[in-house]
Formats: C-alpha cells, structure tokens, sequence
C-alpha cells in the first residue's frame, strides 16, 4: 500500500510537469499562429496599401459618356485602337522645369499616335499625327458642360487645350472614321520618370543632333539615354530635319519602339520592387479612358498585348502635305491618308502608297 502510494506520489510532479509543458506547447503554438496571422494581416494591409496608392494615382475621363452615341460604328472584327497622347502641360514645378519654363499656359498634345492592335494581338501598327495638322474640329462639350462649336483649319495640337481629351478622341475620330477604344495620356514629368525607373533607354541616333533650344547634343550611333535626355530626344525639333514638328516623328517612334523593348525585356516579376517602381512612375502621371482607369484593368490590358512584339510593330506618319496658304503647316495627303485609315478601320494590311507623305519634314 505504502508502495502504490509511493508511486502515486511520485507520479504527480511528472503530470505536472507534462501539463505545465503541454500548457507551454499550447501558447507558444498560439503565439506563432498569433504572429503568422498579424504578419498576413500586415502583408494583406500593405498589399492593399500599395494596390490603393497605385489605384488612386490614375485619373480617368469618361470618353464614351462625353461622345455620345455620334461615332464611328465598331466593327467586329476591327481589333483595339488606342489614342496615345504626350501632354505638353506645364502643371506643377517638374513639368514646368521639363518643358522649358516659360509662360506657357493649359495644355496641348506634344505627341499623338494612334496604335492599330489587330485581332489576335501578335502585332501593332502606330499612326503618329503631326501636331501642326491642320484639321477640322467638330462641334465638342468641354468639361465645364459648355459647348465649344466646330471648327475648319484649326492646329490639331490645339484642340487638347481649348476643350480636353473626349474632343481630341472626337476629332481624331471625325477625321480617320476609326472607333477609339481607348484613350492614355502620359505628361512630361511621368514620362521622365518611366524612363528613369527602367535605368535608361539605349536608341540609335541616326545623325549629329545639336539642339541649341533643349541642350541636346549627341553623336550618330548609339546612347544610352536617361529620362531628361529621352524627354528632350523625342520633343527636339530644331537639331533635325527641317526644324519642323515632322523631323522629330520619327525620333519619337523610334524611342517607343526603343522603350517597349526594354519594358519587355526587363523581369518585373522578379524584382516586385522595380515593379512598383515602374507602376507608381507610370500611374501618378497618366489619364486614361473610364475602361482603363483602374489598376486591374490597366493590368489587364497590357497582358492583352503582351504577345506583341516591338520588333514587329509597324510605324508610320499620316500621310501630309504641306497647306499652300500657310507653308508651315500641313494638310492629310490624300488619296494616302484616306487609304491608310480605311485599312485601319477593316484591320488590313496597310498599303505601301498609304505610307507615303509628300511632306517629310526633311
């Protein structure tokens, strides 16, 4: 009896010590569980932090609610048109700084080019459209509600700042009988920045360029350029050609080409922090149609496009001659240009005489 007592006592201290453990086990395992659910719930936080930043950095307008039903019918199999433009806004101390300073008031298309992306989406084509077009604007709201009438014979660069992007879409839309899809607009300081968070862009100067006006001075070959010096790359006018807007077209195309292939060449993936990067450079400066105007679906549609190829991207200048009343201006070349657009519209091959302008810029 004595014995089993001994034993029974003898027994107790383990059972403690086994519960005092098996208590321990418990609250350790819970404060790992505690810790792994506040370090997912932090994750998730900044996840949603990041996502909500990027998101709220993009500004939409709604295209469609401001054309109306007045527009060019979308045929089904006419693939995407999107409206690229390059703002010239002086709106806030860098872009004022980038764009020279001055007294330059509103804003105007610095760059414009409508990109054909055909059904299946495995090549593109670029229209880029002189900004010293001259063209006819249709009659447009503005966005404070008041009607601005139409027009004849007005710079096509004018129209972004007498009545904002919906008119540019319409009036790109009047003169091309092509439906836009979609519409991004991208401004100096946004532009500088993209280039300056990829690390460069590396294009091949085709000749000396000394532009007095932006400081540009480069040797033919190639350079690797920064974001300043690819902002003053695509904007130079008086160190080619023949110092008008038509000399710099080409520049320009080449750059994009030149900047798709190095965003498709660089692994986002696997570096999530150039990826944000890259996303915040882009979004914070950008304006786009109410279809693209989240991050979700801008992500969506560049995975769309992502089996284009840059390499295989076509590029051309709208087809212009210049005006007989004012030389320094320039006028659609037909029967080129209606051509050219007419291929874009049935997502056609485009014709060689539809990529031959009279006016060439030198």
């Amino acid at each position: 009896m004595s014995d089993d007592s001994d034993l029974h006592s003898r027994r107790k201290p383990s059972s403690r010590k086994a519960r005092k453990m098996r208590t321990r086990g418990q609250r350790i395992r819970r404060g790992i569980l505690f810790t792994l659910l506040a370090l997912v719930v932090a994750a998730g936080g900044t996840v949603y932090w990041l996502y909500s930043r990027l998101d709220g950095n993009i500004k939409g307008v709604d295209i469609n609610k401001a054309l109306g039903d007045d527009r060019p019918e979308k045929l089904p199999t006419s693939g995407q048109n999107l409206l690229v433009l390059g703002s010239d806004s002086r709106a806030g101390a860098e872009n004022k700084k980038l764009g020279g300073g001055g007294n330059v008031s509103g804003a105007r298309s610095d760059t414009a080019m409508v990109v054909h992306i055909p059904e299946g989406r495995s090549k593109a084509v670029a229209v880029s459209i002189p900004r010293d077009t001259l063209v006819t604007r249709p009659e447009c709201t503005k966005a404070d509600g008041s009607t601005l009438s139409s027009a004849n014979r007005v710079m096509f660069n004018s129209v972004y700042s007498l009545a904002g992007p919906a008119c540019v879409v319409k009036t790109v839309e009047s003169m091309s009988k092509v439906r836009i899809d979609h519409y991004l607009e991208i401004n100096f300081a946004g532009f500088k920045d993209l280039v300056d968070a990829i690390g460069g862009v590396t294009v091949d100067v085709p000749q000396d360029i000394h532009d007095k006006s932006s400081g540009l001075d480069l040797t033919a070959g190639p350079h690797k350029l920064n974001g300043t010096e690819s902002l003053a790359y695509v904007r130079t006018r008086h160190g080619i050609g023949d110092g008008s807007d038509l000399g710099r077209i080409g520049l320009q195309q080449q750059f994009m080409l030149a900047l798709l292939s190095e965003v498709k060449s660089q692994d986002l993936l696997g570096s999530p922090t150039n990826s944000y990067k890259i996303a915040d450079s882009v979004t914070k400066s950008l304006t786009t149609d109410s279809g693209l105007d989240s991050l979700t679906s801008l992500a969506e549609f560049a995975r769309s496009m992502d089996g284009v190829d840059p390499g295989s991207m076509e590029t051309i200048m709208l087809p212009v001659e210049y005006d007989k009343q004012d030389p320094n201006r320039v006028v659609a070349a037909q029967p080129q240009a209606g051509e050219l657009w007419k291929a874009v519209r049935k997502d056609a091959t485009i014709p060689e005489s539809a990529k031959k302008s009279p006016a060439t810029g030198g």
